[in-house]
């Protein structure tokens, strides 16, 4: 299956594009402090405007990478594009997800706008490689390919993230580290995927990973992915017409192959959530600097 191609390539890039940035924005240092103008007194009225201002830029700021619409959950998007809801930076104080908060959350980024031309990239690689070859070719073909990987992708994202947390009492987010070097981090987040978070705060392994995205694998190569199927061949050379039988894609070994893939993708994104919140206030940092550098150039 192409998309299972893809699907490892993809977080390697990630992972690439990681380790290019992280190196990077770690060297930049945020500009020197200047001394602060002497500011005069303020009156009662002006500290209560003071304070209206504060308050709205926290709301600002809570809306654009901190709380996210429901309450325990974020805003964030990894590299500014990709869904990044379900990670949070901090572990204290943290209300557990309801049932509904979880669904809400999943389906939020399941369908939310960058999905769209993600899978039909997808669509389009197992088109160009007649992956899965039941599905034909034209338009009817790219469209059944594109179902099929958004379906492949949703059904996986609502298992793992609201169906089984929701029955097993497991959070479905993933509380970043932020704690020793890189190795450390990193061991931190692949163990993620067999450990999480109770929603009373506990730990316990990881049933909705594991379990949640075998059931999905399960799902949907028996469901729509094509069945066997024989083509005729006509050779006109010969006259003689020949019968290709076509291998089914519900298979124990294809199924088993497309879990392995989606604990293999989940695993590294963990590992790059982890490191994500570094890359971003470094890069934000160097943005800042270069805008303070460029004012002192000019008069």
């Amino acid at each position: 299956m192409s998309i299972k191609v893809v699907a490892r390539l993809f977080p390697t890039f990630v992972l690439v594009l990681f380790f290019l940035a992280y190196p990077v924005a770690a060297q930049q240092t945020p500009p020197p402090p200047t001394s602060a103008p002497a500011v005069p007194p303020q009156s009662s009225s002006d500290k209560d405007a003071d304070k209206n201002k504060d308050k709205d830029k926290d709301k600002d700021a809570q809306a654009t990478s901190g709380q996210g619409k429901a309450e325990g959950t974020s805003n964030d998007r990894l590299f500014y594009a990709l869904p990044n809801f379900l990670t949070l930076e901090t572990t204290t104080k943290v209300p557990p997800l309801t049932t509904g908060q979880k669904f809400k959350v999943v389906a939020r980024g399941s369908f939310d706008y960058i999905q769209i031309p993600w899978y039909g990239f997808l669509a389009g690689i197992s088109q160009a490689e007649n992956s899965e070859p039941g599905f034909g070719q034209g338009a009817k073909g790219y469209g059944k390919r594109f179902g099929s990987a958004f379906a492949d992708g949703t059904i996986e994202n609502f298992m793992t993230g609201a169906v089984l947390p929701s029955l097993l009492h497991q959070d479905p987010r993933f509380f970043q580290s932020g704690k020793g070097g890189f190795t450390r981090r990193t061991s931190y987040a692949v163990s993620r995927t067999f450990v999480t978070r109770t929603d009373s705060g506990g730990s316990q392994f990881n049933y909705s990973e594991i379990v949640g995205s075998a059931l999905s694998a399960a799902i949907s190569t028996s469901a729509y992915h094509p069945r066997a199927f024989i083509t005729k061949r006509y050779d006109p050379t010969t006259g003689m017409l020949t019968y290709v039988h076509n291998a089914s894609d519900r298979t124990l070994t294809n199924t088993a192959s497309v879990w392995g893939t989606q604990l293999g993708y989940d695993t590294i994104t963990i590992v790059v959530k982890e490191f994500w919140p570094d890359i971003h206030r470094k890069l934000s940092h160097k943005h800042k600097g270069d805008g303070a550098a460029g004012g002192n150039t000019n008069p």
